[in-house]
Formats: C-alpha cells, sequence, structure tokens
C-alpha cells in the first residue's frame, strides 16, 4: 500500500512543490492551507505521516498538532523558520518526531519521511511487497514494549508514544542499566545520515518521562548520567 502524506502549510507555492516531489516518489498526497480545515480531516482520515507548517493563520501548527495528539498518533514533522529554536523546541517537547527549518531541501525532507515511514512500518513505495518480520515483545519489570503494534505498557496502563520516542525507550530497555549515549539514541532514532544535536534527544527523553509520569507519578526508571548519557533501569 502506498503511504499518503498530508501537506499542512499557508504558503500554497511549498504545498504545489512539495506535493509533486513526493507523488514523483510514488506517494499520495493532501494539502491543506491552514490548520483549522485540516484538523477534522487529518483525525477523521488520518495519513501515514504530516508535514506541519508552524507559523500558520487561524490554528498554528503547535495548536494542531496538540489536538491531534489528542486523537491520533500520526508521525509529524514540523516546517519551521529559520533560528526559530523556541518553536522547534515547544514542537518536540509537545510530540512531533523530527523539524526541518526554512528554507529546505526537498530531497532531505523527502530521506526524513522515508526514515519515519520505515519506523512506523508503513509501506513505502520502493519497499513495497517485501516481507516485513516482526519484532518480538520486549518485557522489562513493569515496563512492556509491542513493537509491532507500536504498544507500550507501564503496569499495564497504555503510554502513548511517538515513534521517535518508541525506539529512543526501546534502544535503551533493550539492555537494563548499560549507559547509552546521546550518540548512540541518536543512530537508533534516526537514520539515514540525519543529523539532531543533543538537546533533540534531551527533549525526547524529558518527554518520554513525562508521559510515563502521567500514568506512574514516581516513574524513575530512565536514569541521566551527566557527561555519559541515559540508562534504563528495571528494578
Amino acid at each position: 500500500m502506498t503511504a499518503t502524506i498530508a501537506l499542512v502549510d499557508d504558503d500554497r507555492n511549498i504545498l504545489t512543490s512539495v506535493s509533486i516531489a513526493l507523488q514523483t516518489e510514488g506517494f499520495l498526497t493532501r494539502v491543506y492551507s491552514d490548520g483549522e480545515s485540516a484538523l477534522k480531516a487529518l483525525i477523521e482520515n488520518p495519513p501515514d505521516l504530516a508535514v506541519l507548517d508552524i507559523k500558520m493563520p487561524k490554528m498554528d501548527g503547535l495548536e494542531l498538532l496538540r489536538r491531534l495528539r489528542e486523537k491520533r498518533p500520526i508521525p509529524v514533522i514540523f516546517l519551521t523558520s529559520k533560528d526559530d529554536e523556541l518553536d522547534e523546541a515547544l514542537g518536540l517537547a509537545m510530540g512531533a518526531d523530527d523539524y526541518i527549518s526554512k528554507p529546505f531541501s526537498q530531497r532531505l525532507l523527502i530521506a526524513r519521511i522515508r526514515a519515519i515511514l520505515r519506523r512506523t512500518e508503513a509501506s513505502l513505495p520502493s519497499i513495497e511487497g517485501q516481507p516485513q518480520e516482526a519484532a518480538q515483545p520486549l518485557v522489562r519489570g513493569r515496563l512492556a514494549m509491542d513493537p509491532a503494534r507500536h504498544r507500550v505498557t507501564w503496569d499495564g496502563t497504555n503510554v502513548t508514544l511517538t515513534v521517535t520516542e518508541f525506539l529512543i525507550l526501546e534502544t535503551l530497555a533493550q539492555r537494563p542499566g548499560i549507559v547509552k549515549t546521546r550518540n548512540q539514541l541518536m543512530d537508533a532514532a534516526y537514520q539515514d545520515d540525519i543529523y539532531v544535536d543533543d538537546r533533540t534527544i534531551d527533549s525526547h527523553i524529558k518527554r518520554v518521562r513525562r508521559k510515563f509520569r502521567q500514568v506512574d507519578s514516581d516513574f524513575d526508571a530512565i536514569e541521566t548520567l551527566y557527561g555519559a548519557g541515559y540508562r534504563f533501569s528495571d528494578e
């Protein structure tokens, strides 16, 4: 099945050019010029991934993401203006899987879309028809992770994670007690030579902790080793 990408941006030139580029790569696209018109459509008929501009009239990308996260765990890439570090940090804190600063390379955007879709086991045009081996469930103490279903529970209670969050937590939980550096977590969560800085990984870790503390206020299984990285404790 061909993946569907939703594009939400008030710049019609971007909508047109990116849509054409994605269709050339074999994707289906749906375009929306503002957050309000996109919200209902994305909830009722969710795409495989959404690319959202942050600064839009009526409803900006941050508010659109917040409302989407209440209903659907759709992978999201943010488009941000150059040097909008605050917007980038807010987007990651709210659950975006990645961000790209404008002006951007369409080739880079497509590479990041493919990387995220592979991690969600979506059917990309380039690999359509190839069998996929299901990953085995992982249980570490009170944590249970099922990669095939993208399901995470803590003491039996569901915890909704984005694809990137899931991969970071899975990497830590695979070897409890072993410290993982930020570079190792970057390699696990971001493929295809995509560069992210330390702040991005730290933002993901903070968000994962916050989500688990919503179901268990005493959650402390992800430990910070200052100057070294992070580790998971199943004790």
